[in-house]
Formats: C-alpha cells, sequence, structure tokens
C-alpha cells in the first residue's frame, strides 16, 4: 500500500519520512493541495530503479531483436568462448 504524506508532512517531518525511506525501501508520495506532486525516495532505492529499469530496457532490446530475425546463441557456448580467447 502506498504511503502517502502532505507537502507540509515533508517540511515538518522530514527525518521521520526519511526514516521511513531507507526503512521501507520505498517511496513516500507527496501530495500538495490533495493532489499528488512528489514521490521521495531514498538514494538505495532510487539506484535500485535505475538498475531495474535498464535491465528491463535492455531484455527488451534483445526480444526486439530475436523478433527481428536475431539469431539465439548459447551462453554456454559463448562464455567457452570467451574464456578461451581472454583467459588462454
Amino acid at each position: 500500500m502506498p504511503h502517502i504524506r502532505s507537502s507540509a508532512d515533508l517540511r515538518n517531518n522530514y527525518n521521520e519520512i526519511s526514516t521511513f525511506c531507507h526503512d521501507h525501501m520505498e517511496p513516500v508520495f507527496i501530495t500538495k493541495n490533495g493532489r499528488g506532486d512528489l514521490a521521495v525516495m531514498s538514494i538505495e532505492t532510487y539506484d535500485a530503479l535505475l538498475e531495474t529499469t535498464a535491465i528491463d530496457a535492455a531484455i527488451f532490446r534483445a526480444e526486439q531483436e530475436l523478433a527481428n530475425g536475431g539469431e539465439l546463441v548459447n551462453a554456454e557456448e559463448v562464455l567457452t568462448s570467451l574464456r578461451r580467447k581472454y583467459f588462454g
């Protein structure tokens, strides 16, 4: 369930909101005049979100490449080839 706080809470209870974000690793949604305005999260949560987004984008590109006639390659064969090339 989303954690929603008012903009006044952000001003008056910054430390409490910061602690919540770090302890729960999820954003707090800040409202202004009763409407959604901001999402506040810890740096760790933000970094994890960026990493997940980058992985999702790479998977999407790979799926698109495959759909456009790309060739599937056996991962074990590729790793063996790379080991031979870089480690003798």
